[in-house]
């Protein structure tokens, strides 16, 4: 009997799943179509904006301005070029930071924008690559570095948020917080403008990553680990949910402290997205996800299981915190839903095996009575179609990452293409299995140890806020889990500008137009 029902769970499970993936999908593909049926209209700027009229100067000179802020920790990997440098940083790893920042502060947005990179201190590896970026464009963008120095009543991220929230323009009219290993499309800022013009009541906008495996099986347990919620993500307007890694909101929020989304964060706060995704549900403010709003995000080529297994313990880690009662109980739901779900997915295909292993060894057992036979067969049925339903698993799994795909190369036409040849499906599978077993014993022990290293930082949880931290090299990795960034370097001036650099700054005058006269 127990059998029976761990089998009809996985299949509903594993139905529930491949549903939502297709709704995901679908909402995907509507924005794909439309973006199509623009261009065939003659606008080729689509991936801007459905109506070429909004690309006119007259109205981009109207546009608000936007401060983009960007927390900063270490440098990531070379994957581009084995090019040279006379800096501080070998050239390969300049390149590839370079590339990625430069993605973002070309964004084709046509009205004012500031960048502020925070980076805890100078001796952060960022801040020599951030200044050496700054003074290649120095010419054409509005940007600076803010050192932030140590946080004592928060994490360090938040600190730094908090830190450039202090700094930026007066005149700012929204913020936008964005992971540095978000690689934006060039009109993501102009889209999520936008939509926050057409609807003042938006608190916050967000978006989500498209994880990029690099091949080792820790990268697919993070792709598999994002892949369910990615459902959240693919509403095409309201959610409940939030990712930090993507968030703009009104710069007068944080101005006025309304709803404490301020001293909410800065009294405690572990993690951005779920103290603001709390204040937000407790004071039934709005949060959107627009369908663009999908950014690719490459995993490091060596990411080990090991990386992955800390990532994890980060993600679970944030159920622990919490700004009242009711997110209390709304996290200790979470985490109960999610552990049994997580269990419920991974039994049923533990008892398949024992299944088969019993088939077999019956079939070669000539000693056996009919109820036996009986009974095999029934269970090799269920079997079948637990199979079957893995299999449209996968496949709607496969169909939205497909989607996903075709939508940022559509959305981002100047960058290299993505592919999904790079996607090993069995691996997918395992992944799948591994993460689901893994989840609830990285929560479990997440809730009785209350304290999490993050990047080297030791931080203690006390009634939901951060009570105590604890810095240390020795106690930390030298590179981060997801895009293997070092963390720590030495201090140093910023060095002098590189041959990429030049090139950068050719291109960016093909690039980067401050308004549109179509």
């Amino acid at each position: 009997m127990v059998f029976l029902l761990s089998l009809h769970k996985g299949c509903l499970i594993c139905l529930t799943l491949a549903l939502g993936w297709a709704c995901a999908a679908y909402v995907r593909g509507r924005e794909i179509r439309q973006m199509k049926d623009s261009m065939k209209c003659g606008n080729s700027f689509a991936f801007l904006s459905h109506d070429i009229n909004d690309l006119e100067h007259s109205n981009q000179v109207n546009l608000p301005r936007v401060t983009v802020i960007m927390p900063l920790k270490g440098f990531g990997e070379h994957n581009l070029h084995n090019w040279r440098s006379q800096t501080v940083l070998k050239s390969s790893e300049w390149i590839n930071f370079s590339k990625a920042w430069f993605l973002k502060i070309t964004s084709l947005y046509g009205g004012p924008l500031e960048f502020l990179f925070v980076v805890e201190s100078t001796e952060d590896p960022a801040y020599c690559a951030v200044c050496m970026l700054i003074s290649d464009f120095k010419d054409n963008i509005e940007a600076k570095v803010i050192v932030a120095g140590l946080s004592t009543t928060c994490s360090q991220k938040i600190h730094n948020q908090l830190v450039g929230v202090e700094r930026m323009h007066k005149d700012s009219k929204y913020v936008l917080f964005l992971d540095d290993d978000v690689r934006l499309h060039p009109g993501t800022i102009g889209a999520l403008t936008a939509e926050m013009e057409k609807n003042p009541e938006i608190f916050i906008q967000t978006g989500y990553p498209l994880d990029l495996p690099s091949g080792s099986l820790g990268s697919y347990c993070i792709y598999e680990y994002h892949m369910p919620c990615s459902m959240g993500f693919a509403t095409g307007g309201k959610t409940f949910f939030l990712w930090g890694g993507c968030m703009m909101m009104h710069a007068d929020d944080f101005r006025d402290d309304r709803y404490c989304v301020f001293s909410g964060l800065r009294d405690g706060g572990y993690s951005d997205d779920m103290t603001l995704a709390a204040l937000a549900g407790a004071n039934k403010r709005l949060i959107t996800s627009p369908p663009v709003a999908v950014f690719p995000h490459p995993l490091a080529s060596d990411l080990s299981f090991a990386r992955y297994w800390n990532y994890l313990r980060k993600q679970t880690f944030v159920l622990e915190s919490y700004i009242s009662t009711v997110n209390w109980l709304m996290n200790r739901a979470l985490f109960s839903v999610h552990c049994y779900l997580s269990w419920g997915f991974v039994a049923p295909y533990f008892m398949a095996m024992i299944h088969i292993a019993a088939a077999l060894r019956l079939h070669f057992n000539k000693m056996h009575s009919v109820e036996d036979t009986s009974s095999i067969s029934g269970g090799l049925l269920l079997v079948g179609c637990l199979a079957m339903c893995t299999v449209v698993e996968l496949i709607s799994m496969w169909n939205l990452t497909k989607i996903e795909v075709q939508l940022c190369n559509m959305l981002s036409p100047e960058a290299p293409p993505l592919s999904l040849g790079s996607y090993n499906w069995s691996l997918v599978f395992i992944a799948i299995l591994v993460d689901n077993f893994l989840y609830p014993l990285s929560a479990i022990r997440s809730h009785f140890s209350q304290s999490i290293n993050w990047s080297g930082v030791l931080y203690h949880l006390k009634d939901g806020k951060i009570s105590m931290i604890e810095r240390s090299n020795d106690i930390g990795p030298s590179y981060t889990d997801l895009g293997g960034k070092h963390l720590y370097g030495k201090k140093g001036a910023p060095p002098k500008p590189s041959l990429l650099g030049s090139l950068a700054r050719s291109l960016a005058h093909w690039r980067q137009p401050k308004k549109f006269d179509v």
